[in-house]
């Protein structure tokens, strides 16, 4: 199989993620994403995020209907820290006989000489799904300078931008903008029901 993997806080999930994890399935030819949620990212620490098992269950509701799409819980079954290396290291175990893209964005491929321990990210992946957007361009060669063999791992995803995200979306319902249509509708009325990312 060729399997996608696709990390990150979802908080919340959008129709952005929906919308570029299925483009990356289609032009990659994926059996199927691996939705992999970070209970409490290592970048974000001193920030506010919402308790996973909120954003776990918005993921559930987000996925559901969808056979491509999977909800892996490769990390909120383990221990801190949350680094994408273990995570790619504990997949790669967990089928071993599979391709395995890591899916990016593109401005987070920009910033990946500054991950934990890029090398053997890029060593334990198979592939890069990188999706790209026109507004962040990306310097491959000084990437490989920074971390050797990349450029052979790149597997470009070209969509169209979406402009959504999440910090947008928690403002919006914060300081009570509409935001219904940039969500799943499950998820809009889960956050609704539950009075989420309201302000304090």
């Amino acid at each position: 199989m060729k399997l996608g993997v696709l990390g990150g806080t979802f908080d919340p999930v959008h129709m952005g993620h929906l919308i570029l994890a299925e483009e990356a399935c289609y032009q990659l030819a994926l059996t199927r994403v691996l939705w992999v949620l970070t209970p409490d990212p290592p970048h974000k620490t001193g920030k506010t995020v919402l308790g996973w098992q909120d954003r776990w269950r918005m993921l559930n509701l987000a996925l559901a209907g969808n056979d491509a799409f999977e909800l892996c819980d490769v990390d909120t079954r383990r221990a801190p820290p949350y680094y994408a290396v273990d995570t790619m290291g504990i997949l790669k175990k967990k089928y071993p006989s599979d391709q395995l893209l890591y899916l990016i964005g593109g401005d987070s491929l920009r910033d990946l000489p500054s991950w934990h321990n890029p090398e053997e990210l890029i060593a334990v992946c198979d592939g890069l799904g990188v999706m790209m957007r026109a507004e962040v361009p990306i310097d491959t060669q000084r990437l490989e300078m920074s971390i050797p063999g990349i450029q052979k791992k790149l597997l470009l995803v070209s969509a169209r931008p979406v402009d959504i995200s999440s910090t947008s979306i928690r403002s919006r319902i914060a300081n009570g903008q509409p935001y219904r249509y940039l969500l799943h509708s499950a998820i809009y009325e889960y956050i609704r029901d539950n009075q989420l990312y309201l302000a304090k």
